[in-house]
């Protein structure tokens, strides 16, 4: 095996800030977004992909933010290859440590003919003059030709060179529909290595989108035939079937690093933090057979399988759980313990809070403790993420009373503090949660449609955590929350709550 210093170093760019969040469903606020960009940022991602600042006001303040924010990532945003957003990128990012401008343009002949109506070579000079427009602003200049694995190598060749020659540092090779197949790709990557000639100049890059099922697979297949920078995004998330998950790729350079002979900067142990803030602000759960942050991905079931791991943990894992920072759940904590074995604890599963916080986690802890004997590292795991990603809250729950059963129709006496002041409304529904639920709605004269509505048991002991997320529409919007709660209806009643207090906090009601 060649020495570590020898290897080629692969870069990741973390797009889950813009293409992630083009996701349906997956859309943050700003808080959410600066989380994710710390764990982003404590993750050693070489550079955030924070926005597409031209596309709103709320983009570039949010893209200006984590510009500001982060301090060792590159921070890029993404614009058209147009004056306008090339301005807006970099008067959104030039205050960040190493500002990346990212600008793109279609080069497929599908694309050059019913999108952009431009002929190859209108489609060329204008690649070549806002790559040099973008240089004059930024020294670091990605530029990305967009479908690039429909379009023609002879073409593409010319459009790299000329906008390396303008000043990119940067070329990325998109896969834009997910229509690669990997061996193809690999020869797409190889083709432009031998045939582009000042290609020396910047680094290769490569975004590979999930349709087929193979933006992992392709992404790897390129870095074998040398490109240097991977675009991804944490759980896959993206656009229609997602983005290369960059769990997978960092997991799979690593495991098998006698194949790839490569290297990278990612601490993997802050990968599964970094999977489950990404869930819980997105509200996509990931399924329990996900490679790498899966909840079945280091579980053994079968007899021989769990034998063959007390033996020795090789026969079944290619790697360790704490690998990539699963929690040890190890240390039993309840009632009687007390706020320095918790605090201890906290730090031990990555969470890093100041002072008044951490006595309102040591409050919710001790309620917790009140209602079960045993609290687990995952129940103290799911408190701590649902203060992280918690906005200010306007309205809070009170108190609430259901009636239900199978031969009555179901009522709710809900009791909410709104702005500091209790109200109270009784409604009916197609069961306990709906009739909380409208109650809710009555209070606040908001016009709301649940879209999604999620339980999952925080752990399998028979008093568990419920933890619910909800996804609710108001307008054009949708907004998700987390509640936590042992009581069904409660743990739901604080999810809708939290979507709530992010549909007022934005003053959209």
């Amino acid at each position: 095996m060649s020495d570590e210093k020898t290897k080629r170093v692969i870069r990741f760019f973390d797009t889950t800030l813009r293409d992630g969040e083009q996701s349906p469903g997956c859309s943050m606020n700003l808080k959410d977004k600066l989380l994710v960009a710390s764990h982003l940022e404590s993750l050693r991602v070489d550079v955030i992909e924070a926005g597409f600042a031209a596309s709103s006001p709320g983009d570039f303040a949010s893209v200006q933010a984590i510009a500001r924010l982060v301090k060792g990532p590159a921070v890029a945003s993404l614009c058209r290859a147009l004056p306008a957003d090339i301005d807006a990128s970099w008067n959104a990012i030039k205050d960040a440590q190493r500002p990346r401008i990212h600008t793109f343009l279609a080069t497929s002949p599908i694309h050059m003919q019913y999108k952009l109506r431009l002929t190859t070579d209108q489609v060329f000079e204008q690649a070549v003059a806002m790559v040099a427009y973008a240089r004059n602003l930024c020294g670091d200049v990605q530029f990305s030709l967009e479908d690039a694995s429909r379009s023609d190598p002879a073409f593409m060749y010319r459009v790299i060179e000329g906008v390396i020659r303008a000043g990119a540092t940067v070329v990325n090779i998109p896969d834009t529909v997910g229509y690669a197949i990997p061996h193809q790709f690999g020869a797409l990557i190889r083709g432009i290595r031998q045939s582009v000639p000042n290609i020396d100049r910047a680094v290769i890059a490569v975004h590979c989108h999930n349709d087929l099922g193979l933006a992992v697979a392709n992404s790897l297949a390129a870095v074998a035939e040398g490109a240097g920078q991977v675009e991804a995004t944490i759980n896959g998330i993206g656009e229609r079937a997602g983005n290369a998950a960059l769990e997978e790729v960092v997991m799979a350079l690593q495991t098998r690093a006698d194949l790839f002979q490569v290297t990278h900067g990612i601490d993997t142990t802050k990968i599964y933090a970094a999977s489950k803030c990404v869930q819980t602000v997105t509200g996509s759960r990931v399924q329990a057979n996900k490679a790498i942050v899966g909840e079945n991905a280091f579980a053994h079931e079968a007899g021989i399988h769990q034998h063959g791991v007390m033996m020795n943990a090789t026969t079944y894992e290619i790697m360790t759980p704490e690998s990539i920072g699963i929690p040890r759940n190890k240390l039993v904590l309840g009632k009687h313990s007390g706020r320095h074995a918790f605090e201890q604890r906290l730090q031990e599963l990555g969470f890093h809070f100041d002072a008044d916080h951490i006595k309102r986690l040591f409050a919710d802890f001790k309620a917790l403790a009140d209602r079960k004997k045993v609290v687990s590292d995952a129940d103290i795991e799911a408190l701590a993420r649902g203060l992280e990603t918690q906005v200010e809250e306007r309205v809070t729950l009170d108190r609430f009373v259901v009636n239900s059963g199978n031969t009555i129709t179901s009522t709710a006496s809900v009791r909410l503090i709104l702005d500091g002041k209790a109200v109270e409304h009784v409604a009916v529904g197609s069961g306990p949660i709906d009739a909380a639920f409208k109650a809710v709605n009555a209070i606040l004269g908001l016009e709301l449609k649940l879209e999604a509505f999620t339980l999952s048991a925080v752990t399998d002991d028979a008093d568990a955590q419920g933890e619910t997320n909800v996804k609710v529409r108001h307008g054009a919007r949708v907004y998700h929350g987390n509640g936590l709660s042992t009581d069904i209806i409660e743990g739901s009643l604080r999810a809708y709550l939290a979507a709530i207090n992010v549909v007022l906090s934005e003053n959209v009601q």
